[in-house]
């Protein structure tokens, strides 16, 4: 169970660093380092399953057999562990360029499930709305990002859909259990000030969904009254 649990929290952990990328960013160095240094020791740490000397002398054969058996059974839950670290090795370097795509890339849908995958994980219900929140800012960046390009406008409409939906239920599960939290307030504000700048770029339809967003988003802001 330990062992689980370890595992679980340091792929969270290396989602979340992931997560955190700005568009465009890469991983550090650092990142690297550490994620080649886990996989190197989960390696290391396998015991070896060779068959000792004179496993095939008669008299000892009866004894090797069961002794493998035993050692098998020791090395599948290394075995299970090595497998599980490294498909989520494989999944993060593949998560690398993902974390630079915006909607419409090849690689977004695995952006968005990586994404989902860090919201199910949270331990709390005060991380899990934080973590919406964080989703909700990246659909603004990506916004932003398809205003500066020739993207579709059904692209922008679908993005700023996504990034209300999170914003009311990142809100909705924050103000149910810290309702007085801080982070509201900075989120909106922060959220607003992205937003509304691109208001002039947006087309009829998309600038009226900001718009209503906005309007939101200065209810949060507004000091209680």
């Amino acid at each position: 169970m330990g062992r689980s649990r370890r595992s679980r929290e340091r792929v969270v952990g290396h989602l979340t660093e992931l997560r955190e990328l700005q568009l465009g960013g890469g991983p550090s160095d650092a990142f690297r380092h550490r994620l080649r240094d886990e996989l190197l020791a989960a390696r290391a740490s396998t015991p070896a399953t060779g068959a000792p000397a004179g496993a095939n002398s008669p008299r000892h054969a009866q004894g090797s057999r069961s002794g493998s058996a035993r050692r098998r059974g020791r090395a599948r839950p290394w075995l299970s562990q090595l497998a599980t670290l490294s498909l989520a090795a494989g999944l993060m370097l593949s998560a690398f360029s993902t974390y630079r795509s915006v909607p419409g890339d090849t690689l977004y849908p695995l952006k968005r499930a990586a994404e989902s995958t860090l919201v199910r994980l949270s331990g709390d219900d005060v991380e899990r709305a934080e973590r919406e929140l964080d989703s909700a800012k990246a659909r603004a960046e990506e916004v932003s990002e398809l205003l500066g390009s020739s993207a579709d406008d059904a692209l922008v409409t679908r993005t700023l859909r996504d990034m209300e939906e999170s914003t009311r239920s990142g809100i909705s599960r924050l103000e149910r259990v810290r309702p007085r939290s801080p982070k509201i307030r900075t989120f909106a504000e922060n959220q607003r000030d992205m937003v509304q700048p691109m208001l002039e770029r947006m087309a009829d339809d998309d600038h009226d969904k900001a718009t209503g967003y906005l309007d939101y988003i200065e209810g949060l802001v507004a000091p209680p009254g």
